[in-house]
């Protein structure tokens, strides 16, 4: 017997957090988040993260649990969701995975394999320095001459992907794009739900500019502050997060608070777009548009329990 597993994403802003809590209270889950940058203390504001209040009484795991100094990734994600998981399945409850980023979520799901190719990093050690002497763009023209897929899915300016995809041709000689198309053709361990919940598109920017706006009324700007105060530095994985860069380029004189304000709600709509485009390529979800319900969250609550009854989940 497989184990059930419902996981509920979609594009930032489009109001899972809200659903998600009433869909465990229904169902007696718990909720494991799948957000990058809800996972940091002292991060709150910049992130919209739930606070405990708002929690329903449902448990939460991944929120608040590492220091903005840590980093924080794929596959220390995996690692904690199938420990949480595991916890979550001896109290006799069902796992629910919400948040809006997909190459997490397919981690888990599929089980993919992250095993490093060997301890020997000395290659690594040469391509950062590379990238500091020579420039991201440079390395990722190297990318582009031994995988070009990689080089059209990673950004030059992300670098630490960059040289991993070069180490992992370096190592094995195969292109990591190969490996992780390999990966996405897994059969899921797990009796699964996946939800994807979506709005129109107009419905969905001004939501995000609204966040935003509220997010500057309840003092991003001062959030930000206090974590460079404490120490943290631009270039830590927490703080590249949406809606912290912009505002430490702004606090550095680099832009006035009008432009990052632009750039913040102009990226974040970027990359609302990005999260649909990868949610479309996933295979076997269940889309929920709200239009379709006239955002009654009951409905959805009601069609969501349904389609969870017929897949014998609950």
């Amino acid at each position: 017997m497989k184990k059930p597993l419902i996981i509920l994403t979609g594009p930032t802003a489009v109001g899972k957090t809200e659903l998600s809590i009433k869909l465990a209270q229904e169902i007696n889950g718990e909720i494991i988040s799948a957000d990058s940058m809800q996972v940091y203390q002292y991060m709150d504001i910049g992130t919209a993260k739930i606070k405990p209040d708002e929690m329903g009484g449902i448990k939460h795991y991944l929120i608040d649990e590492l220091h903005p100094s840590e980093d924080f990734n794929v596959v220390k994600f995996q690692e904690l969701t199938l420990k949480y998981m595991d916890e979550i399945y001896q109290k006799g409850k069902i796992p629910i995975i919400v948040g809006g980023t997909g190459f997490y979520i397919q981690s888990v799901l599929y089980e993919i394999d992250f095993k490093e190719n060997g301890e020997d990093n000395s290659f690594r050690k040469q391509l950062e320095e590379l990238a500091i002497e020579k420039g991201n763009s440079f390395l990722h023209e190297q990318l582009e001459k031994v995988d070009k897929e990689s080089a059209l899915a990673i950004h030059p300016n992300n670098v630490k992907k960059v040289i991993r995809a070069l180490e992992y041709y370096e190592q094995t000689g195969s292109k990591i794009s190969e490996h992780n198309m390999e990966q996405r053709e897994n059969q899921s361990p797990y009796n699964f739900c996946y939800f994807v919940l979506n709005n129109e598109r107009e419905i969905l920017y001004e939501r995000i500019n609204k966040r935003v706006d509220l997010m500057l009324e309840q003092g991003l700007v001062n959030e930000v502050k206090h974590l460079l105060d404490m120490g943290c530095t631009k270039d830590m994985v927490s703080m590249q997060g949406l809606g912290y860069k912009e505002i430490v380029a702004y606090l550095d004189g680099e832009i006035t608070l009008e432009e990052a304000i632009y750039i913040l709600k102009r990226d974040t709509r970027h990359f609302a777009k990005r999260q649909l485009t990868w949610f479309k390529r996933e295979k076997d979800v269940t889309w929920v548009n709200k239009k379709e319900y006239n955002n009654d969250e009951n409905k959805i609550l009601d069609d969501m329990l349904s389609v969870l009854k017929l897949k014998e989940i609950i």
